[in-house]
């Protein structure tokens, strides 16, 4: 958090401005304002909070509504004067009861997906094909990424992109539940990814 020692308070007056991310799908949720003493209660607290520029006072995100924004991490942009908070959102962030203050804010789908499916593993709602999935064991979960990866190849030599695209994400959506039914995630792939992109050591 030494970023954030540093910050510029100054040249906005004793605010600056706090993008909100989802952590989870990377889509913007809201723009806020932060003084010293909401970041402090943010970082104290986990619950996203700002300075409310027409109440003058702190005002926590969810407070009547329940709607909280539970924090994740916040960073400092290059010039110490803006803030990007990535936090859980528990409910719609905006008053309008849409998941974003931006109606048209794109967000990550397969990140989504991932969130979506720690929930049922977590859960396991009646009726849910995952949840189905789940149950039927780690052993026909397999089955199906193979069933589904060559299904894909199929479709690359034999059909029409939209089919190829269908088939692309039966197979996506399949290997998303095989990482969670091992404990593990999305995340864990992409960090394999981002591992071999990464320079070599000198």
């Amino acid at each position: 958090m030494a970023d954030l020692d540093a910050l510029d308070f100054d040249k906005g007056g004793g605010l600056v401005p706090a993008i909100v991310q989802d952590a989870c799908n990377h889509r913007v949720l809201m723009l806020g304002w932060m003084d010293r003493e909401a970041l402090d209660v943010t970082l104290r607290t986990r619950r996203v909070t700002f300075f409310s520029r027409s109440r003058q006072r702190l005002w926590t995100k969810g407070e009547s509504s329940g709607h909280v924004l539970e924090l994740v991490s916040i960073e400092a942009d290059c010039d110490r004067d803006t803030l990007l908070v990535q936090a859980v959102p528990r409910g719609p962030t905006c008053h309008l009861q849409r998941a974003s203050c931006f109606a048209g804010a794109p967000g990550d789908v397969l990140a989504g997906l991932d969130a979506l499916i720690a929930e049922r593993v977590r859960d396991k709602p009646a009726g849910s094909y995952t949840t189905r999935l789940l149950e039927a064991g780690l052993p026909r979960i397999a089955q199906k990424v193979g069933e589904e990866g060559v299904e894909t190849a199929l479709a690359a030599v034999t059909a029409d992109d939209a089919a190829l695209a269908g088939e692309a994400a039966d197979l996506l959506y399949h290997l998303v539940v095989l990482l969670n039914a091992r404990g593990m995630g999305l995340r864990d792939a992409l960090d394999a990814l981002a591992a071999r992109a990464a320079p070599p050591p000198p």
